[in-house]
């Protein structure tokens, strides 16, 4: 489990996270959703550590991230798999070689037990056989699946999907979603998602958190979300007609 503990952050007069507090739960889907501009992806940065809060503290299974020297966040950091908004694949790098990057800077296997992780990561996602193709010969759903197999070769007890769906068709879209809750449900791993597509919400919504003007105003599941009273959720969740429809 992640607690993320009265996170502040400011860019200059700029207040993005006001106090944000909130449990993210292992073996569960903990969506962070809202509108542009909300905070979610200072957020996810300051859970991570690639931004510092300016207040607050993040715990990972108890252990201060924040509180711990370099060494214990570095510890911190080899638990994490990251899958980054836009996937972040290196276009002069096979599909294996970036599979295999997160090994190469932080594993001590050898060569073949490498080459066997990356393999056995790729065939989990669906693209076995794919290794020796470059992204540029690959399809944007096949480069999101690259990236999840890139995002768990270290075998994470955390995982972090910026925006997953992002340029993504509804098909494909859904088709990610699956993945990532069967990744969740396989691995019991901590999985957080940035997303603001309620097609998400609806499909792998275990645990929702919804943020306005840096603020959390909500926090439950796919269920309840369909019936809150807080004003602001409800202009999010229902500006998609179909979701309109459902309620009505």
């Amino acid at each position: 489990m992640i607690e993320v503990k009265n996170i502040v952050k400011s860019f200059g007069d700029n207040d993005v996270l006001k106090g944000i507090s909130c449990k993210l739960r292992q073996g569960e889907t903990n969506l962070i959703i809202g509108g542009s501009g909300t905070g979610k992806s200072v957020l996810l940065k300051c859970i991570i550590g690639l931004v510092k809060p300016d207040e607050g503290e993040v715990f990972y299974d108890g252990r201060s991230f924040y509180g711990s020297d370099k060494e214990g966040q570095q510890a911190i950091r080899r638990e994490m798999g990251v899958l980054f908004q836009g996937g972040a694949l290196f276009d002069s790098q096979t599909v294996h070689q970036n599979v295999q990057f997160p090994l190469d800077m932080l594993g001590d296997q050898s060569a073949s037990e490498k080459r066997d992780r990356v393999e056995f990561c790729l065939e989990r996602v669906g693209l076995a056989g794919t290794g020796e193709l470059m992204p540029s010969e690959i399809s944007g759903g096949m480069k999101k699946r690259v990236a999840i197999a890139r995002a768990i070769v270290m075998n994470p007890k955390y995982l972090f999907c910026d925006e997953p769906n992002s340029g993504l068709d509804p098909l494909t879209g859904v088709k990610i979603d699956e993945l990532v809750r069967e990744i969740t449900d396989e691995y019991k791993v901590t999985t957080v998602v940035i997303t603001h597509d309620m097609n998400s919400v609806v499909e792998i919504g275990d645990n929702v958190i919804f943020l306005y003007e840096g603020k959390k105003l909500w926090e439950g599941d796919k269920h309840s979300i369909m019936h809150s009273d807080v004003a602001e959720l409800n202009d999010f969740v229902f500006s998609n007609k179909l979701l309109r429809d459902m309620r009505e």
